[in-house]
């Protein structure tokens, strides 16, 4: 499962208005048009992924509530999946 938070570089904490201002921001940078990278497309799509679940109340109350059980249900699991999407985003910026 993709954390949507970590995918707009935000915590789960954040207003309406920064989750549209992250998603443009990595819409643009992303964006097939605009990056050239093989990885653009895939990374605009979790983008734009993330956005529809968090901006939408509804989605994003379910999709918190799903992370909170899955974090309580398997926390070692949780946990790894945390690390290596951290891990994963710092190799990818640099």
């Amino acid at each position: 499962m993709t954390d949507h938070y970590s995918a707009l570089g935000l915590d789960a904490g954040a207003s309406l208005s920064d989750i549209k201002k992250a998603f443009r921001q990595k819409a643009s940078q992303y964006h097939p048009d605009r990056n050239p990278s093989a990885d653009a497309p895939a990374r605009f799509r979790t983008a734009q992924e993330a956005y529809d679940v968090l901006s939408d109340a509804d989605s994003r109350q379910a999709y918190d509530e799903n992370r909170k059980r899955n974090l309580l249900d398997s926390p070692i699991d949780t946990a790894r999946e945390i690390w290596q999407s951290y891990f994963s985003t710092i190799t990818q910026s640099s």
